[in-house]
């Protein structure tokens, strides 16, 4: 795991916080350290591992959308804030996880919960309105957790199919052709038009959803050239 300035969190050993605000005043300067270096966390510095209050906060300020987050012990010098604190040392207490960052098979789920399982803390992944237990640091993976993972993974799945049907309007990319405009949808044919002249007939069959690149893709040999627009079907 890493925090979201890049540094990283290692299992069984605490994080422990430095001043960049020092370093990056040492290094203008072009000294070693500067003037004011100083041990993280000070009251008049932005210095420290940073931890929220409520998780409504943590949430508005953008940072669930990075997968995984949690509960932290904090120690060593402490700066507190009316919305969080600042302190010397961290670790992970409680580690949460939404379904959407997981996949739902359960050889790809365990792979990596046995990755945060390293951390000796207690694993939880946040339903609807529902914290449910997938691992405890002293009682191993829970089964009931694991079933709602996959289960909530699949319909996650499914609602990302649906919302990628192919429709009018959607670009094809015609691998070394260029881009072409969807007209038509049939059940086994789509119409598509290439430069708004060349027409061309394709089979679903051969359309693929590329999620490296966003977009729909085709080869040129499942192509076929037509003078004419046509009802596919």
């Amino acid at each position: 795991m890493k925090s979201l300035c890049g540094e990283r969190w290692h299992p069984s050993q605490s994080l422990a916080a430095r001043c960049r605000a020092s370093a990056v005043v040492g290094t203008i300067a072009g000294r070693s350290e500067a003037p004011d270096d100083h041990d993280a966390a000070q009251t008049n510095c932005t210095c420290g591992i940073h931890a929220v209050k409520t998780l409504h906060h943590f949430r508005s300020a953008g940072y669930e959308q990075f997968g995984i987050y949690g509960e932290v012990y904090l120690w060593g010098t402490v700066v507190e804030h009316e919305l969080g604190w600042r302190a010397q040392f961290a670790y992970p207490k409680n580690l949460y996880l939404t379904p959407d960052t997981l996949p739902f098979t359960l050889a790809e789920i365990l792979s990596r919960l046995k990755a945060l399982t390293l951390y000796g803390s207690d694993i939880f992944v946040l339903g609807n309105s529902e914290t449910i237990s997938l691992s405890g640091k002293s009682s191993g993976f829970d089964p009931a957790g694991l079933d709602y993972l996959i289960e909530s993974g699949k319909e996650h799945y499914v609602r990302r199919q649906r919302d990628r049907i192919l429709k009018r309007g959607d670009r094809v990319a015609v691998l070394d052709r260029g881009i072409a405009v969807v007209e038509q949808v049939g059940g086994k044919w789509i119409q598509a038009v290439v430069l708004n002249k060349c027409v061309l007939r394709i089979a679903r069959k051969h359309i693929s959803w590329d999620d490296q690149n966003m977009r729909w893709e085709t080869s040129p040999s499942a192509c076929v050239e037509t003078d004419e627009k046509a009802i596919v079907k």
